[in-house]
């Protein structure tokens, strides 16, 4: 039973980072609740779906990115997901977000200009090196669906274990 107290602790901690934004608290009132006892199960929050970035992250200017020969655009990716599921997939675009080192990988999150809300921001795994917001990428990598990572970090699309070169 202690062990599920320090595996709890610890994916709380893997969501806040993978995260990468701050949500505000709740309001606090005058008085903190008690802890739970350690007899009792902590029931984690009810999830929700993860956040995508309202806009890249430092304003990266998505213009004039072409499209990787035999490749996708990232609103490709999104529109044919369910033929694209489980095969290698080609894409150039600019990173405009990052954290590394999660899970013992590298998450990107990569825009190429096409797309609409929901369809315009990728997310990349890949343990290639760290690139930085707004570098040019061309990204090959496997396609998979509807991944959940637990704590509300669910992904309709994900492009695994990538190969990430910068331009």
């Amino acid at each position: 039973m202690l062990k599920s107290i320090p595996a709890s602790l610890l994916a709380l901690t893997v969501a806040a980072v993978l995260a990468g934004c701050a949500k505000e608290p709740a309001s606090t009132s005058a008085a903190a609740p008690e802890a739970a006892p350690a007899t009792q199960p902590a029931t984690p929050p009810a999830a929700e779906p993860h956040p995508m970035p309202a806009a890249p992250t430092e304003e990266v200017d998505l213009s004039g990115i072409a499209k990787a020969d035999g490749g996708k655009t990232v609103a490709e990716v999104f529109a044919e997901k369910d033929q694209l599921a489980g095969q290698q997939v080609v894409l150039r675009g600019k990173v405009v977000k990052s954290n590394p080192g999660i899970m013992g990988k590298n998450w990107l999150h990569v825009r190429d200009g096409s797309g609409a809300e929901g369809t315009n921001d990728l997310t990349v795994t890949t343990v290639s090196a760290v690139p930085n917001v707004g570098d040019t990428v061309l990204v090959t990598g496997q396609v998979s669906l509807n991944k959940d990572f637990g704590m509300g970090y669910a992904y309709s699309v994900i492009v695994e274990d990538a190969d990430v070169k910068v331009e």
